[in-house]
């Protein structure tokens, strides 16, 4: 079985692993401070101004947007995404306002983005749909005019690049996910890189929050100024993120590699666009008989996804709101592997059984 997701590992994950398990210190900020390094390691990579490590990409996005007063004021977002980008927005007691995407990327549409700003608008959240990169600059520009603070949700881009700049310089708040199945891959993990003015006293006080609101700890001895939660990355985690951080250059040459010949040889119109600043997370096609020809590749031995069904049609979020090109995709888009475990016999494979099925049940 090809499958749709399979993480990168080496001996030296193992080594890390044991290197820590063997310290008998496996929390954060303890014994050897691996969570500390890859916080450092990462910031460099990023070029951003801090990092702050997490425990997952939600916890990133939940604990970014508390830095910006929401309460009872809408963020946009838009609503092809994992649920956590619009869970964040709730759980800061904000109101989500679904924007619809571009179906050329599946990125947040600049037209809708505008319309949909008011004078209510807190915050924006976009995503790097499948470690595509949107319009940096006009979102930018966008939330300037507007005097209003950008969270990048960069759960599929970390390795992509804006222009040659890796992802994680450019806004307010730039939140990463390193989940297994991600091109930084570690047990849980994430991470949120901050750019703006006051990112030092940001950082303080997410360094707080992240830990259940305790501050100002000076030996047995600490002070708890807010209410916080339980966040924080362990060592074990952080260890294996430090080599996969050396990798991920080489990993992300693979995955535009494969995507590169999908984007060639897929014999389907409707397909994810050749980017050279894309990480290349998975790779999507659409097809409009879904379910027979997801059935019809598991047959033949490939495993496929579906990312994702849009948030404003789940039963907790919906209000009505109506995005034609988002639900118009939502119903077609299957993903397919690109990680960098696939042999060439696989992506042969791939590319050869998708344009079979694809003129026998899609057209």
């Amino acid at each position: 079985m090809i499958k749709l997701f399979e993480p990168h590992i080496s001996n030296e994950e193992v080594k890390s692993v044991t290197s820590v398990l063997k310290s008998k210190f496996w929390a954060s900020g303890s014994g050897i401070n691996n969570v500390k390094k890859f916080e450092n390691e990462f910031r460099r990579y990023t070029k951003s101004k801090q990092c702050i490590a997490v425990n997952s990409g939600s916890a990133a996005l939940q604990l970014a947007l508390s830095l910006f007063n929401v309460k009872n004021k809408e963020v946009i977002v838009p609503s092809l995404t994992f649920v956590s980008s619009v869970s964040s927005i709730v759980h800061n007691k904000g109101k989500p306002v679904f924007v619809d995407i571009n179906s050329s990327n599946l990125c947040i549409d600049l037209h809708d983005l505008e319309r949909k700003i008011s004078k209510k608008t807190a915050a924006i959240i976009y995503v790097d749909f499948a470690g595509m990169t949107s319009n940096i600059s006009e979102i930018r520009k966008i939330a300037q005019i507007n005097h209003i603070p950008v969270i990048e949700d960069a759960a599929h881009s970390a390795g992509a690049t804006y222009n040659g700049d890796k992802i994680g310089q450019h806004n307010d708040a730039v939140c990463f996910s390193f989940h297994p199945v991600k091109n930084l891959a570690m047990p849980t993990g994430g991470a949120i890189c901050l750019n703006g003015k006051n990112s030092i006293s940001q950082t303080k006080l997410l360094h707080s929050l992240r830990w259940c609101g305790i501050s100002d700890r000076i030996g047995y001895n600490y002070d708890v100024n807010s209410l916080g939660w339980n966040y924080y990355m362990n060592e074990i985690s952080a260890a294996i993120g430090l080599v996969q951080l050396k990798k991920l250059e080489k990993i992300k040459k693979i995955r535009k590699n494969i995507a590169k010949r999908y984007s060639k040889e897929i014999e389907i119109k409707n397909k994810m666009p050749f980017s050279k600043d894309c990480s290349y997370h998975f790779y999507w096609i659409r097809v409009k008989n879904r379910n027979k020809f997801m059935k019809k590749m598991l047959e033949n031995g490939i495993e496929t996804g579906i990312h994702y069904k849009p948030v404003h049609k789940m039963s907790y979020f919906q209000n009505g709101t109506k995005l034609l090109i988002t639900e118009k995709i939502g119903d077609e888009i299957v993903t397919i592997p690109t990680h960098p475990n696939l042999s060439k016999t696989n992506i042969d494979k791939i590319i050869n059984t998708i344009n079979k099925l694809y003129k026998k049940y899609c057209i």
